[in-house]
């Protein structure tokens, strides 16, 4: 009984400190959108370093083929400074929460100036009778730029339709993300890897 406690105890002390940890960051402002569905688990926070905001992203897309189809199955936001040229951005230091087990990352796509301050999410809604894909693409605003150089589109693939935007950050920029993705279901089951994702915004 002793022992039973005693280990009751250190995993309670355990999980304690983990929540602890997770819940610490300096983001101050969370985006959703509406259209996320809710299969697989939420993976964890995943925030830029401090003082760093994203200022491009990349996808982790697996192409359309015959069989079953997962779409959109990770994406990556890559962090820098306000005090970064970016046109000396790079690709070395970049963020991720929980990514599926299809496809391949797409080149990153960079706001020409500023940050991500909203999305908006691709989604094909649950198919009874046919290949389920969840989430398809993804777009974010810019916070500076002029016309269609605010909006950057990732190159997802196209099922499904385009919800409503994110809430603007409040705050700077965009500075971390959280994933909502299936695992592999097994043989001959429908797989769609990303269903939802959230995004932080830090001041």
């Amino acid at each position: 009984m002793h022992h039973f406690i005693s280990f009751a105890f250190t995993l309670l002390v355990v999980i304690g400190l983990h929540v602890s940890v997770q819940s610490t960051g300096n983001f101050v402002s969370l985006l959703t959108v509406t259209n996320g569905l809710e299969g697989g688990l939420w993976g964890q926070r995943e925030l830029c370093p401090s003082g760093t905001y994203a200022a491009g992203f990349s996808l982790k897309v697996e192409k359309p083929h015959v069989s079953d189809n997962t779409a959109l199955n990770g994406i990556r936001l890559y962090c820098v400074s306000q005090t970064k040229d970016l046109l000396d951005s790079n690709e070395d230091t970049f963020v991720q929460s929980d990514v599926g087990s299809w496809g391949e990352w797409t080149d990153a796509k960079w706001c020409p100036s500023g940050f991500l301050t909203a999305f908006q999410l691709r989604v094909q809604s649950a198919q009874k009778l046919q290949d389920n894909t969840a989430a398809n693409n993804i777009r974010f605003k810019c916070s500076q730029g002029e016309g269609t150089d605010l909006l950057l589109q990732g190159d997802g693939t196209d099922r499904g339709e385009w919800g409503d935007w994110s809430p603007l950050c409040q705050g700077k920029g965009i500075c971390g993300i959280r994933t909502r993705v299936e695992e592999p279901q097994g043989y001959l089951r429908d797989d769609t890897a990303l269903n939802d994702v959230r995004m932080y915004c830090c001041d």
